[in-house]
């Protein structure tokens, strides 16, 4: 906080003597009532608890039904096979145009998601958030009206349009609000909540299916309804978030300000519109070396990490479950392991047990190792194993290591075109895996194996290289401070 200016300084010691015979110092009064809040942690405790209901319990809610959404597309592939009643076979989709309503999603992704947080600074997070929660709500419900490969393509890339903004405007809604030393914990909180929605994704597809032709609706077309029915609901519950420090109604005046106060002064600012609409700090960040050292490590994660979830269904059926309900109650525990280790890691980064680099870089380490393991073993069961942890872990790389690159980043414009620039980079995984792990590598897909490996490792190369930069800088600046 600002030290607190003196009256002395500004006014003669007799005009100040006169205004307080007329007036009470109220100045005086409320500058000493903040700088009592800010020395109470038990307030700045209750605080704290009040807001993670707000955000972080309900952003992992919707986050749940964006990540069912977006895993059910493909669990809707093999719905109702037997009774002749797929998506595939109902829309006449050929191989390739399958691929293409797939891998729609993940362009319309990399197009949107840079642009989308600065919107969100815009509009102000509670309206941005109904917006684009109430867009892949109704696209949502729009898939299942889809007759045809044109009508499923226009839909997913509006859903893929209004999703790719969800998950790095919560980041940088975060922002506003937690210091970077707050975050890891509440970050891997909401990301982990995303893992177990994929392992349960399934067993609701198997669920929805036994719903098929009631209503004379195929089973898919009520997956596809179903799901995006609560994400309209709950658009209309994003209005009561609180949107910054400075305006939210949750927070009285003095609450508002020691909030405020107690950030550090590169995080984002709240307010009106243009107000700290610094394109200074854009320019800065085009010049900072690590937007693409982090850029380089989302895209080896994204494609060498996440790629390693790929050989999961046919690991599966070479150990023997080759029955649709059999085979998604195995795809359960990679993620089930991934929630559990990623709360796990959480905790231990809140209170330093851990640091958030060395983390990161034993995450890519231990993927590497498994990715070894499933180059050189054959035995099934082994692979699987190995599978879990290497699911699991590749879950966890971007939620430990995010808090840093948020404070990598400096100014509201920068803060914002950053976290969505790199969260994009993600999209690789969906755009590149496909082909990585193409048939013509299978059944043993060594190629696959061998090609993540290796960009894994540039990626760790990358993520070590950001280290060294940010701890140079951390250290200059505690010199400077020290000077």
């Amino acid at each position: 906080m600002a030290e607190r200016k003196d009256p002395i300084d500004n006014l003669s010691y007799v005009a100040d003597e006169a205004k307080k015979v007329v007036e009470p110092d109220v100045e005086s009064a409320t500058n000493s009532s903040l700088e009592n809040i800010q020395h109470d942690p038990a307030l700045e405790k209750r605080l704290l608890r009040k807001l993670d209901i707000w955000l972080v319990g309900f952003y992992s809610l919707v986050y749940i039904f964006r990540v069912i959404d977006s895993a059910n597309y493909s669990n809707a592939a093999i719905i109702n096979l037997e009774q002749g009643t797929g998506i595939k076979k109902q829309l006449g989709f050929s191989p390739s145009q399958w691929a293409w309503t797939l891998s729609i999603f993940s362009y319309s992704y990399l197009i949107f998601e840079p642009s989308n947080t600065i919107l969100l600074k815009f509009f102000k997070p509670s309206r941005w958030m109904f917006v684009l929660i109430l867009a892949w709500g109704i696209s949502a419900c729009c898939s299942a009206a889809a007759q045809n490969f044109a009508g499923m393509m226009c839909v997913r890339f509006a859903i893929g349009m209004a999703e790719a903004g969800f998950f790095p405007s919560v980041l940088y809604h975060y922002a506003f609000w937690y210091k970077p030393s707050e975050m890891p914990q509440r970050i891997a909180f909401f990301y982990s909540v995303g893992q177990v929605s994929s392992a349960l994704s399934g067993l609701l597809a198997f669920a929805i299916s036994h719903m098929d032709q009631l209503g004379g609706l195929s089973g898919w077309r009520w997956l596809f309804l179903l799901e995006g029915v609560p994400a309209i609901l709950l658009a209309f519950v994003a209005f009561w978030i609180p949107d910054y420090p400075e305006s939210t109604r949750y927070l009285t005046d003095d609450e508002r300000a020691f909030w405020k106060n107690r950030l550090t002064a590169s995080a984002p600012k709240g307010g009106k519109k243009h107000e700290n609409w610094d394109w200074r700090s854009l320019k800065a960040l085009s010049k900072d070396p690590t937007f693409y050292t982090f850029s380089l490590y989302w895209i080896c994660h994204g494609i060498g990490g996440f790629g390693v979830g790929f050989a999961l269904p046919t690991v599966i059926y070479q150990l023997g479950f080759t029955t649709t309900a059999k085979s998604q109650l195995m795809n359960i525990p990679p993620y089930i392991f991934a929630f559990l280790l990623l709360n796990t890691l959480g905790y231990m980064l809140q209170r330093k047990w851990i640091r958030q680099w060395t983390t990161a870089i034993g995450i890519e380490s231990t993927i590497i190792i498994c990715y070894i393991i499933l180059l050189t073993v054959d035995n099934p069961v082994v692979r699987y194993l190995c599978l879990i942890v290497a699911v699991g872990c590749a879950g966890c790389a971007y939620p430990v290591i995010w808090s840093e690159r948020i404070r990598a980043l400096n100014g509201t414009v920068a803060s914002g075109i950053g976290i969505g620039i790199t969260n994009a980079c993600a999209q690789f995984s969906g755009i590149v895996g496909p082909h990585v792990f193409s048939t013509v590598f299978g059944p043993r897909y060594r190629t696959s194996y061998a090609v993540n490996l290796s960009v894994l490792l540039v990626g760790i190369s990358s993520i070590s290289k950001t280290w060294f930069i940010i701890a140079r800088r951390d250290k200059r600046k505690a010199a400077g401070l020290k000077a």
